[in-house]
C-alpha cells in the first residue's frame, strides 16, 4: 500500500530561488525533482518587489514540476532570521472537559495561551517550539493528549520577526497560486540537514553564506538559541574584483566561480587569466593569485564581523565548532580562512543527493527535512501559529504572567562550557557593544 506524501522546500534567496521536492515513504526521504530560476524582486534575502518575486517562484516551481512530474499546491517556506527575536514562552489553562481528559483542542488553547505576550505591532510570530508540557505539576511531558487533570501547562520558545518580511513573503507565494502549510526560520531548518545528533544537542554554529547576506546561528539543545546577520555576502565578493579589475560584473562572477579560492597561497602568481577590462580593447592578464586576494580580502573582513558576536556570547567554545554552507561555502579553501579567524575546528556541508551537490541547495533540502519530520504536536503548533480555529467553550485560557515565572531549570549537557553560562542576552542590531549585545540572553536558555 503506497503511504507516500509529497514536501516542497521553496528557498528565495538574493541570487536564485529554488524548489526542492522530496517524496517521505516509510520513514525515508527521497528527492524526485529540483527547480532553480534566477531570483528577482529580493533583496539581502528579504522580497522587496512582491510582483517580481511571484513570477521567479512560478517558474522555479514549473521547473520542479516538470522534473518530479507533479503538480505543486502546497509549500514549506523559508523566513530569513533578518531582525530575529527569540523569547521563552509560558502558558496555563484549566482542563475544559468533564471528564478532565486533555484533548487536542486543550493542547491548542494552552498554546495560544502562552503566545499573549506583548509584542510590538510591526512583529509577528512565525515560530513556536514547545518545548515541554505539564499536567497537574507533572513535569517533561511531550504530549498531553489523552492524559486526565484540572491544569495544564505548557513551556515552550516563540521565533519572532518584523512583519514586512512575513507578508511580503505570504504575498508572493499567494501572487504565485501557492498555498503555504509550514513557515520555517532557515537556519532551524537548515539544522536539520547541516548537522548531526551530537552537534545539535551539545551546541554548534551554522554560518549560511548567500549571495546577499551571511548568517551565523547558534544551536543547542536542538534548538535555535542565537541569530546574527552580517548584510554582506557573496555579491560583494563579485562587487570587490569588478571594481578592482575594472571589469563587468559579468564577468568578474565568471572569475569568481571558475577562479576564486578563498587561499592565495595555493593558487599560482604565475598562471594568468585574461580579463576584458572596460575602456580597453586588448584584455589584461590577471594572476589566479591576485583573483584570491581579493576573495579572501573580503571573504575575512565578513568572518571578522560575525566573530565578535559569537565570541561575546561563548559560541566559538561550543563542542561542535563550526559548519559552512549556502553558495558561497562553495570557495575553495573556505574551511582554512575560516579556521584561521575562528580559532576552531570548520566543516562544510553538502547535499549528497544527485543534482543537489552545492551547498546552495542545504536549505531546500532542510526545509523538506524538517516538515517530514515534524510531529503531531508540532503540527499542532505550527497550526496555532497559523491562526487555526480554536474552541473556546469548554475552557478559557489564562495565560502565566511571564515577568514573574520561576522558570525551572533544563538539563545542560556535559560539554557546555562554563562561559555560556555566564554570557547573557541576545544582540541588538547595533555593534560595538560587547558583552552589553548580549546581557541576559544565554542564561535564558542554557539555565
Amino acid at each position: 500500500m503506497d503511504n507516500s506524501e509529497f514536501f516542497v522546500g521553496l528557498d528565495i534567496g538574493t541570487s536564485s530561488i529554488k524548489v526542492v521536492v522530496a517524496e517521505s515513504s516509510d520513514d525515508k526521504l527521497n528527492v524526485v525533482g529540483v527547480g532553480s530560476e534566477r531570483s528577482e524582486g529580493v533583496s539581502r534575502g528579504v522580497i522587496v518587489d512582491i510582483d517580481k518575486a511571484a513570477g521567479a517562484i512560478k517558474k522555479a516551481v514549473k521547473r520542479a514540476e516538470t522534473q518530479a512530474n507533479i503538480t505543486i499546491h502546497d509549500v514549506v517556506v523559508g523566513i530569513s532570521a533578518n531582525m530575529l527575536q527569540i523569547e521563552k514562552c509560558q502558558g496555563m489553562i484549566a482542563v475544559g472537559s468533564e471528564s478532565k481528559e486533555i484533548t487536542e483542542n486543550d493542547v491548542r488553547q494552552v498554546m495560544a495561551a502562552a503566545m499573549v505576550q506583548n509584542l510590538p505591532s510591526e512583529r509577528e510570530v512565525v515560530s513556536l517550539i514547545p518545548r515541554q508540557f505539564s499536567v497537574d505539576g507533572f513535569n517533561n511531558i511531550r504530549d498531553p493528549r489523552g492524559m486526565i487533570g484540572v491544569r495544564l501547562e505548557m513551556k515552550g520558545i516563540i521565533y519572532t520577526a518584523p512583519k514586512t518580511i512575513v507578508h511580503n513573503t505570504k504575498k508572493a507565494i499567494q501572487l504565485a497560486g501557492l498555498n503555504i502549510i509550514h513557515k520555517v526560520i532557515t537556519p532551524m531548518a537548515l539544522s536539520q540537514v547541516v548537522l548531526n545528533d551530537g552537534e545539535s544537542g551539545f551546541g554548534s554554529v551554522i554560518i549560511d553564506m548567500g549571495a546577499g547576506q551571511t548568517t551565523a546561528s547558534v544551536v543547542h539543545d536542538y534548538n535555535l538559541k542565537l541569530s546574527t546577520v552580517d548584510f554582506e555576502g557573496g555579491h560583494y565578493v563579485t562587487h570587490d574584483i569588478s571594481v578592482v579589475l575594472n571589469t563587468t560584473v559579468e564577468n568578474a562572477d565568471q572569475l569568481k566561480v571558475y577562479y576564486g579560492n578563498a587561499d592565495p597561497d595555493e593558487t599560482s602568481s604565475d598562471e594568468t587569466i585574461s580579463v576584458e577590462v572596460v575602456g580597453k580593447t586588448d584584455p589584461e592578464q590577471i594572476s589566479e593569485q591576485y583573483i584570491s586576494e581579493i576573495i579572501e580580502a573580503r571573504l575575512e573582513q565578513i568572518f571578522n564581523r560575525l566573530k565578535e558576536p559569537l565570541e561575546n556570547s561563548g559560541a566559538l567554545s561550543l563542542p561542535g565548532g563550526i559548519v559552512l554552507t549556502g553558495g558561497v561555502a562553495a570557495t575553495p579553501n573556505i574551511e582554512e580562512l575560516a579556521k584561521k579567524v575562528f580559532g576552531v575546528k570548520v566543516r562544510s556541508y553538502v547535499p549528497s543527493q544527485m543534482g543537489m551537490r552545492h551547498p546552495s541547495y542545504a536549505l531546500g533540502l532542510g526545509l523538506v527535512t524538517y516538515a517530514s519530520r515534524l510531529n503531531d504536536i508540532g503540527i499542532i503548533a505550527d497550526n496555532v501559529v497559523n491562526g487555526a480555529t480554536i474552541n473556546q467553550n469548554n475552557s478559557t485560557p489564562q495565560p502565566v504572567a511571564q515577568t514573574k515565572q520561576v522558570v525551572e531549570p533544563e538539563p545542560k549537557p556535559e560539554n557546555v562550557p562554563d562561559e555560556i553560562e555566564k554570557t547573557q542576552k541576545a544582540p541588538k542590531a547595533k555593534k560595538g557593544k560587547g558583552l552589553d549585545k548580549f546581557r541576559d540572553f544565554w542564561s535564558k536558555f542554557f539555565d
